[in-house]
């Protein structure tokens, strides 16, 4: 006789599971579909927050600048221990040379010195300890052989060091590489939410960027304030050949500048070295904290890490390559936190 089963119902618990997920599923395509109109940010909103990474990527920067900077020092320094090395082998040899003519004389009058002898065979910094050794020698063997002595330390300590700066170096090598990815990165970030204008977006704030560049680089009223220094007039004056050309990290001139690489360059050019950085050039001259103090020429710094500097130009303003997108310019130190200035 066959079975006549119900069928299997499925449980409460399940259904409820089921419709939960599916009302979940309705609520959150419903917050998407509302949520992608708010993410469109207004033209005044884009330009907030491209501002803000390109002031992150100028702090990066001169971070990159800090680790390139580190690295040619230490590929100079480098190179300078390997030549030192390299003349002291050439020294080192010499003296070997002219303890074996010594020996070489010796066996032509009756035979090498047995101290000799053992020394052209073993290390001298193990036979000069042997104080019983020295009373077999002559006066210019124990020279000869301290000299030899003291060159081969000199010459294990230079090599220790360069293997020591090697590592460094290699180090600073990555670091570099990181920090300009850094760079790249804040930038790239960006041109991505620039490209989320429109057309016409994207023209008015390249207008917008345009009017500002022009109307900052006009000559401004520096006011009554007299230059620092003749150096710092003549480093002032070459900071203002370079108004209106690009902002570009990494650059020190004559095409291009970021903002440490402007003032390092126009001190250059007045025949004064400086520190590449931003945050080198800080520590260097005497500090002045009070803006009605400063004198045209004088170095300016600005925000809490120091990642920003430019030259005081007067009447409130400063000379500097703000950041990417703009050029060398004159722009109101208002515009920016001032923390001090440095007189060269």
């Amino acid at each position: 006789m066959a079975s006549h089963r119900r069928p299997k119902q499925q449980s409460r618990a399940r259904v409820t599971v089921l419709t939960t997920a599916a009302a979940a599923a309705v609520v959150l395509s419903a917050n998407a579909a509302n949520a992608a109109p708010s993410e469109k940010l207004s033209k005044d909103q884009v330009k907030s927050k491209v501002d803000k990474l390109y002031e992150q990527a100028e702090q990066a920067t001169e971070k990159y600048n800090g680790a390139k900077e580190k690295q040619q020092k230490l590929q100079k320094e480098i190179s300078t221990i390997q030549d030192n090395v390299a003349r002291g082998q050439e020294d080192l040899n010499k003296l070997r040379d002219g303890l074996g003519s010594l020996a070489t004389a010796q066996y032509r009058s009756g035979g090498i010195d047995p101290s000799v002898q053992l020394f052209l065979s073993s290390n001298p910094d193990d036979f000069l300890d042997k104080a019983s050794t020295l009373d077999q020698l002559s006066s210019q063997q124990v020279d000869a052989l301290r000299k030899i002595q003291s060159k081969q330390r000199e010459l294990a300590q230079e090599r220790s060091e360069a293997t020591e700066k090697l590592k460094d170096l290699a180090d600073t090598r990555t670091e570099l590489g990181n920090k300009k990815k850094d760079v790249q990165a804040k930038l790239a970030a960006a041109q991505k939410i620039l490209n989320s204008l429109t057309a016409k977006e994207k023209a008015d704030l390249a207008a917008q960027q345009q009017r500002a560049d022009r109307s900052s680089s006009a000559r401004v009223d520096l006011g009554d304030a007299p230059p620092a220094s003749g150096r710092a007039a003549a480093a002032f004056a070459a900071a203002q050949g370079q108004i209106g050309k690009p902002y570009v990290y990494g650059a020190t001139g004559p095409s291009s500048f970021d903002c440490s690489g402007l003032t390092s360059y126009a001190y250059a050019q007045a025949g004064v070295s400086i520190p590449r950085t931003s945050e080198e050039q800080a520590n260097i001259g005497t500090r002045i904290y009070s803006q009605s103090q400063l004198k045209v020429g004088d170095l300016v710094f600005f925000y809490g890490d120091i990642h920003h500097v430019g030259l005081y130009a007067g009447g409130g303003q400063v000379l500097h390559a703000p950041h990417t997108g703009a050029v060398v310019r004159y722009e109101a130190m208002s515009d920016m936190p001032f923390q001090f200035g440095v007189r060269v």
